[in-house]
């Protein structure tokens, strides 16, 4: 049979037809939308616990990563009744429906539109008032890359000690590097946003020459930007695990804070998804406790 045609397959107990095996969507590296697929399978058991009860923006590239790609907040009405949604915040048409990743399936079948970005918002379905995590996205103006980003995580976990937080660090999978805070507890967004920036303006204050914490993209060159905004109610970050639309299939992978220490260093901190697994088999998942662990922010005067 040719991987043109669809073929039926069972994940999970849940049937499902994949097309275009064999098709080529990273060509660089070559690698196949059957290795997209096997990739999300794979991963999936520890990926789920991260996004499965939130309501997820994808990133589609039909014709491969040197080819066009578009956002997908609505999920697709040709889905499989067990592909779930959440109402979301939408767009300026009001709230949307967004899928929810929920099984080794769902993510097969999202994988097999060549959805190999999965966005995850703050908030989970039923509770899109109430994020569970702050998180710092680290974004370098050239020619800063990721080794400044991980000398401002450094600089980020202490003033989070300061206040007595715990965070995790992650690649963005990306050029950056990003940390969350979680909360799993009751806070607002604004609270988390505002505590956001509190820390990137002091940080701001203490590192001239390397933070920006303004949105002014012209400000942003050889410093590191500490995105705060990324915890608005609408807005979403690439998710633990989520693969890459760049050149090879990269992986946004959490590490350790010896890896960041490292990185600071210059050691690379780019992990492709063969590597990301192999560090699953080696280390389990590192982003575990953020799904459980509680903790408060201080009042939003009191940043450090």
């Amino acid at each position: 049979m040719s991987t043109a045609a669809r073929v039926p397959v069972t994940i999970d107990g849940r049937r499902l037809s994949v097309s275009n095996l064999d098709k080529i969507l990273y060509p660089l590296a070559g690698f196949t939308k059957a290795q997209v697929i096997d990739y999300y399978v794979r991963v999936a058991p520890v990926m789920l616990p991260h996004i499965g009860d939130r309501g997820v923006t994808l990133r589609r590239w039909p014709d491969g990563v040197t080819a066009e790609s578009f956002f997908e907040k609505r999920c697709p009405k040709h889905r499989p009744d067990w592909v779930a949604t959440c109402r979301g915040p939408g767009d300026r048409g009001g709230p949307i429906h967004y899928c929810r990743l929920d099984s080794a399936a769902a993510l097969a079948w999202s994988a097999n539109l060549a959805a190999l970005e999965i966005h995850a918002p703050m908030a989970r379905c039923g509770d899109l008032d109430t994020p569970t995590m702050v998180v710092f996205d680290l974004d370098p103006g050239r020619p800063a890359t990721i080794v400044e980003c991980c000398r401002v995580a450094l600089h980020i976990r202490e003033v989070l000690e300061s206040v007595g937080l715990a965070g995790w660090a992650k690649t963005s999978g990306s050029k950056g590097l990003q940390l969350y805070v979680p909360l799993n507890r009751p806070h607002s967004h604004d609270h988390a946003a505002g505590f956001a920036l509190a820390v990137a303006q002091l940080l701001e204050k203490r590192l001239r020459n390397l933070v920006v914490s303004a949105m002014k993209r012209s400000l942003r060159a050889q410093k590191v930007f500490i995105d705060w905004s990324q915890n608005a109610r609408f807005k979403t970050t690439i998710a633990p695990y989520s693969l890459r639309g760049l050149d090879r299939p990269t992986v946004s992978t959490p590490i350790t804070w010896d890896e960041v220490s490292d990185g600071a260093d210059g050691e690379p901190l780019t992990f492709t998804a063969s590597e990301a697994l192999d560090r699953l088999a080696d280390f389990g998942d590192l982003f575990e406790p953020t799904l459980t662990l509680e903790q408060d922010l201080p009042a939003p005067s009191e940043p450090g």
